[in-house]
């Protein structure tokens, strides 16, 4: 809590040790703010809506939502906009105020749920708060980028004479200022609880507070509406050992000077949607490249070339895509997963005529749009 990563540095950006895509490019949040208000539309306009963002960094890829909800500000003129920001870094809660509110934000009462609030630079109430638990119920989107990958897991290895080891750390007793990992002597309380019985894979890493805030956000969809959507780099169940640290954009051993280095491990997709437990549909993971393809990045890719007068910004915006989509860079190991209520994608059971109802407005990113 004292000397975490997250706590003393949070290094997200150019300067820091890793940058993430909306740090990349503005286009990347523009298509996310995009997203929601389709969903929104789709969904029937509710009278009021909540953005909460797990984790939001620096702030920037709130910012970048907001620029689309003020120059899309006549769809939404009858709704009740408000931005809900979870974030335990006391540090990058200050950044994220400069950056929204240009710093001016007030402490909340003690009794009160949110920490902070301001007012965006667009006009719209901001609010901060230390856990999801703490922000009010009603309609909300919420958006977890690069979240779920920070969180702590659980190793677990196949050891086929003992069965499953959890993996755990220890101080090394030939060199006393070093740390090194280790297999538990015998069967752990994590091991009995977080190992699911059909399991193939012969090394398995577990985020239980993942399933949690899944657990908490279905919950939240099923009894208010809303969605959520999660961007990370994961897989589908089938990966590893994918735990790694980093420090100035390069690879670092996680057990050397812990709490200098950003620690992550990919988020297991085939988790996420097991701990959903049937509360809500979800959808994905796609991969980021086909995400945005679909969301239209080509087309507001061409309209900003177009736009921009001097070559280093051509370059600059040609470069970020190639960023964002190229397989060999961020386009395939980053994915988009969706939490949506049923009756979202299936209608409700009518006894009426089926041929009656209107087909249901397909969901933008996973599946192809056409542009009319």
């Amino acid at each position: 809590p004292s000397q975490g990563y997250y706590t003393r540095r949070g290094g997200v950006g150019e300067s820091g040790d890793f940058i993430t895509s909306p740090e990349i490019s503005q286009v990347f949040g523009e298509l996310i703010g995009v997203w929601y208000i389709s969903e929104w539309m789709a969904m029937g306009k509710p009278s009021t809506f909540q953005l909460v963002e797990l984790g939001p960094g620096r702030g920037t890829l709130t910012e970048d939502i907001l620029r689309v909800f003020k120059q899309l500000a006549s769809v939404l003129s009858k709704c009740d906009v408000s931005v809900h920001l979870v974030e335990v870094s006391p540090k990058l809660s200050e950044i994220q105020a400069v950056m929204l509110t240009g710093g001016k934000v007030q402490p909340n009462p003690e009794d009160e749920s949110a920490y902070m609030k301001g007012i965006s630079k667009t006009g719209i109430p901001i609010f901060w708060y230390r856990d999801i638990q703490d922000v009010p119920s009603g309609y909300s989107f919420y958006l977890a980028h690069e979240f779920f990958d920070a969180l702590p897991i659980h190793k677990f290895q196949q050891r086929t004479e003992k069965g499953w080891r959890e993996v755990l750390v220890d101080i090394n007793p030939e060199v006393p200022d070093q740390l090194r990992f280790v297999l538990s002597p015998s069967r752990t309380p994590a091991t009995q609880n977080f190992i699911q019985p059909e399991e193939t894979r012969d090394h398995v890493e577990v985020c239980p507070e993942a399933g949690v805030i899944v657990q908490r956000l279905a919950s939240r969809i099923e009894k208010d509406g809303g969605a959520a959507l999660v961007a990370d780099y994961g897989h589908d169940g089938t990966k590893t050992d994918t735990f790694r640290g980093f420090r100035n954009h390069k690879l670092h051993d996680v057990l050397s000077a812990p709490g200098t280095a950003d620690l992550t491990a990919d988020v297991d997709f085939s988790y996420l949607r097991k701990m959903a437990q049937g509360k809500t549909a979800t959808l994905g993971p796609v991969k980021q490249r086909e995400f945005l393809k679909n969301m239209g990045i080509d087309l507001r890719l061409q309209v900003l070339l177009q736009n921009s007068g001097d070559t280093a910004t051509r370059e600059q915006l040609l470069h970020s895509y190639d960023m964002l989509m190229n397989p060999e860079k961020m386009g395939d190991c980053f994915n988009f997963f969706a939490l949506l209520p049923h009756h979202r994608l299936v209608h409700p059971d009518k006894k009426d005529k089926p041929e009656s109802k209107s087909p249901l407005p397909p969901v933008a990113g996973f599946n192809e749009l056409l542009l009319k």
